[in-house]
């Protein structure tokens, strides 16, 4: 069994003559964040679909937490995922989405409800547990995703662009949890376009373009290369990726 909390070997997702992931491979050690950074429709959510066992490979392989993504029974119980956009049933309360999800894995005890009202407070929501999810503006329900993603507390944890539609108070509780999740040895895959959000939390960083890893490496010493113009596919990226309106996004 493998130490990698995730390992990747050649792995590829093509649909028709589109090629989504392209020979990707990976090595990720636990309990760090890794920050997988690129422009919309790099492959970025393919790449964490396969990884989750929703989506299967055209080829190459996969581990996580120590077990092949074609064990799709032995993988689940470890991870947690936030899409982008989360699943989450409207006519049900904030609390009950929670409790609901607790109860599909086996939580639903007194200490689930304790943390379940503990991650609803950092997140601001425990005044609005009791209202309908359909009366949540999109961070709201950004934040009900991601309790729900961690309510079992899973070894990996994929995070598909967890600061989308949050103000900017709410995206520094986001990153404050992120660094939280790994300070307790959880493996955090953060996948995001916005580069001071991985410049700020990931251990390692991966720039992935057009289906492809151009680049890999610490954040230092990614943004040296690129200022230095030694990875040009790696500058294109960043430009790319730094244009979007959402750099910068303010912090409070």
């Amino acid at each position: 069994m493998t130490d990698l909390a995730i390992e990747t070997r050649a792995l590829t997702k093509r649909y028709g003559d589109a090629t989504a992931v392209s020979d990707l491979s990976l090595s990720i050690e636990p309990g760090t964040v890794y920050g997988f950074l690129g422009p919309n429709g790099a492959g970025k959510t393919t790449t964490m679909r396969i990884l989750t066992t929703l989506t299967r490979p055209t080829s190459g392989t996969a581990r996580v937490a120590g077990h092949s993504i074609e064990d799709r029974d032995a993988v689940t119980p470890h991870i947690g995922y936030l899409p982008e956009e989360p699943p989450l049933y409207d006519e049900l309360t904030g609390r009950e989405q929670l409790e609901y999800v607790a109860g599909l894995r086996d939580l639903l005890t007194a200490a689930s409800a304790e943390r379940i009202d503990r991650l609803l407070e950092r997140f601001d929501l425990l005044e609005e547990a009791n209202k309908r999810i359909d009366a949540y503006s999109k961070g709201m329900r950004q934040k009900v995703g991601v309790i729900q993603a961690v309510l079992h507390d899973p070894s990996v944890v994929f995070l598909d662009e967890p600061t989308s539609g949050l103000d900017p108070r709410a995206a520094r509780t986001m990153r404050e949890t992120i660094a939280d999740l790994a300070d307790r040895e959880m493996t955090v895959f953060l996948s995001t376009h916005i580069l001071p959000v991985v410049d700020e939390l990931a251990d390692t960083i991966g720039v992935l373009h057009d289906g492809r890893l151009v680049a890999e490496g610490r954040p230092g010493e990614l943004k040296r290369r690129a200022e230095t113009g030694a990875a040009r596919s790696l500058e294109d990226v960043f430009l790319e990726v730094t244009d979007k309106p959402t750099y910068g996004e303010p912090s409070a």
